[in-house]
Parts: structure tokens; C-alpha cells; sequence
């Protein structure tokens, strides 16, 4: 049974679990902390050469039940994710295979970047093609987006900028909120792995691409992953080079027959726009919290840029532009204020 216990005494009782998996004696397990997701999750290699990862996973914010299963269930749709050798699911305590610290964020540069894109529709036409397992993959309803897009009201606008809503407003985003909602409930549904983006894909000593923190995986919008890839929250490229690569994975996604051929360009691009703003304005909320509740500054420096994708995409649609005036009159002068904040309107460009 699950006992609560401090960082340090769980690191002790996972350096013993470790060792009885591997059948070795616990001196030679030597964890040494690498770094964490934005999770609760900690991972851990240790000095006894091994392909694997010691993770903590604690049971009190982690379902390691349902990470294993996911992972046995992408694995055996031909999406590559990490080998499970051993997890105690209640003490939750797992041994996974070591993918090594290669992000593709790092590797990532205009000369590379078409090729490393193109292996990554390869591995969202997999993630798209998983058959449907409604006990296993929760849905993305209308309940879970909304509470996603609260986010932003709660720890984006009060929490960190301290701004009030009124009345007014808040019938101003929720109407924002209910048209992003249908438009992704709107479009074809499939898997979703949910937070696919540069730093939770990584290129392994083999040179094929892993896929990794898929955990949250839900059956939701087609667009979800592409658009989180594309319009990735840590790096950003041209608005004219997206919209290309946008109908490029279209195209994939018509020829691997996950998409009707009479889904226009027009109609997927606005798809596209409006779940990645769904996605940003939530975003916008988590890496707020992550600051505020979670003790975790350094995601603040990424705000500008999401700032950036939200008001692009507000922007240009005229259905949106309430909400992009207010964002721009109420809350920016607010985000001025803060040492996080640089100009949003250069935030991701090359320096």
C-alpha cells in the first residue's frame, strides 16, 4: 500500500526496487536525477550500465496503471515509445527504456527541418491510425475542453496578471470559449497525444524519432498534435512555412485514409487556427500555474510566445476580434509589468 513518504525516502525505496528488478545489489544503484517534465514524474539514470530510466512516479498525482497500458497499446500501433521492463504501478515505480537526451528541439534549425518534420507527421499518421479503445482513452468532451479554457481565466488573467473580470467580459470569453469547443469537437476525431511538440519527441541513437510524455493521450480533434508540433510552444517558424506544412500533414493524412478528401484546405486550416488557439489560451493558464502553484519560474519566459501565437490567430478571424482588443487594451499593459515579459510581437524570432 501506498505510503506518503518524503523525496528523498522515495528515491531510497526506489534505488531498492531498482535492484531487485535488475537482480544486482542495491550499492550499484546510484540514481542520479535528469531532468522533469512539467509533471510530478521523476526520472532517474544510475551507474550501473543500463538502457533504462528509474521512474518515480507518485500515486498520489501519476497513474502509472494507465501510463503502462498506453504505452503497450502505442507500442503496439507502431508508435515508438519507450519499453516497460518492470513498474509497481501502486507504489508507482517503473523501469523504461532510456531514449537518451537528444530532444528535437535541439536539433531543429531551418536546414533541418523539413526532414525532422516529415518524420514526425510519420510518427502522428501512427498516433492518428490507433484504433479507437473508449476504455482505455478518455474523450476530449465538451466538459474537459471548457475546463481546459478556464484555465486562462483562473491562473493566466487573476492569479499572475491580478485582472478581474467583469460581467462583460466574462460573457465575452465565454462565447469565445463555446465557439473553440464545437469547432473541436466539429472536426474528425482520433487519437491525440496532446502535448506532441519538439520537447517531448526525441531523436535516438538510431536516428528514429521517440515519442515520449504521451500519458494524457485522449480521443479528441485531428488537428490537436499538428498544430501543437507546428506551433510548438518553445520554437516558432514562419506563419507562411506552417500553413505549408499544415496542408502538407492534410494531404498525409487524405493519402493514409485518416481524412476525407472533401475536407477543403479552406475548412482544415481554420480547423487548424481554432484548436491551436484552444490550445494556446489554455496553455497560457498551465504555465502560469506551473509558476504559481507548482514552483516552476522557468516556464514563464515562454509566455511571450504563446501570447504571440493566441493574438496572431485572434486576429484574423473577426469572430475573434473582441477578444483580441480586450487581451491587447486589458491584460498586456499588465504583462508589461512583469520581468517575464519581452515584446510578443518578436518573441520566437531569431536573435
Amino acid at each position: 500500500m501506498y505510503q506518503a513518504l518524503t523525496p528523498h525516502e522515495r528515491e531510497q525505496q526506489l534505488s531498492l526496487w531498482v535492484a531487485a528488478q535488475l537482480g544486482c545489489t542495491p550499492t550499484s544503484i546510484a540514481l542520479k536525477a535528469i531532468a522533469s517534465d512539467a509533471g510530478f514524474r521523476r526520472y532517474f539514470r544510475f551507474a550501473t550500465p543500463s538502457q533504462w530510466l528509474a521512474v518515480d512516479a507518485p500515486p498520489q498525482t501519476e497513474d502509472s496503471r494507465q501510463f503502462v497500458a498506453l504505452a503497450r497499446y502505442l507500442s503496439e500501433h507502431k508508435v515508438n515509445t519507450p519499453k516497460i521492463l518492470a513498474a509497481d504501478e501502486a507504489a508507482g515505480f517503473l523501469l523504461v527504456e532510456d531514449f537518451g537526451d537528444e530532444l528535437l528541439h535541439r536539433q531543429l534549425t531551418p536546414t533541418t527541418v523539413n526532414t525532422l518534420y516529415r518524420e514526425a507527421f510519420a510518427s502522428l499518421i501512427s498516433l492518428a491510425a490507433c484504433p479507437d479503445q473508449p476504455a482505455l482513452v478518455p474523450r476530449y468532451d465538451l466538459e474537459l475542453l471548457h475546463r481546459e479554457l478556464t484555465l486562462f481565466n483562473e491562473w493566466f488573467v487573476h492569479a499572475l496578471l491580478g485582472y478581474h473580470l467583469n460581467a462583460t467580459e466574462s460573457g465575452m470569453l465565454s462565447t469565445l470559449f463555446s465557439r473553440l469547443e464545437q469547432s473541436a469537437l466539429d472536426q474528425p476525431q482520433c487519437l491525440v497525444h496532446r502535448d506532441f511538440h519538439s520537447r517531448n519527441l526525441l531523436i535516438r541513437s538510431n536516428n528514429s524519432l521517440g515519442v515520449i510524455d504521451f500519458q494524457g493521450a485522449l480521443w479528441g480533434g485531428c488537428t490537436y498534435d499538428v498544430v501543437s508540433l507546428l506551433r510548438d510552444c518553445y520554437i516558432r517558424w514562419p506563419a507562411n512555412q506552417v500553413t505549408a506544412w499544415a496542408l502538407e500533414y492534410r494531404k498525409a493524412s487524405i493519402n493514409a485514409g485518416l481524412l476525407d478528401v472533401d475536407i477543403d484546405e479552406q475548412t482544415y486550416l481554420r480547423w487548424f487556427d481554432w484548436l491551436g488557439l484552444q490550445r494556446h489560451i489554455k496553455v497560457l493558464g498551465i504555465f502560469a500555474r506551473l509558476n504559481l502553484r507548482d514552483g516552476k519560474p522557468h516556464y514563464l519566459k515562454d509566455l511571450p510566445l504563446v501570447i504571440r501565437y493566441t493574438l496572431e490567430v485572434a486576429q484574423h478571424y473577426p469572430e475573434f476580434k473582441p477578444f483580441a482588443d480586450w487581451f491587447c487594451d486589458k491584460l498586456l499593459p499588465l504583462a508589461e509589468q512583469h520581468a517575464w515579459y519581452s515584446d510578443y510581437r518578436q518573441a520566437g524570432d531569431p536573435q
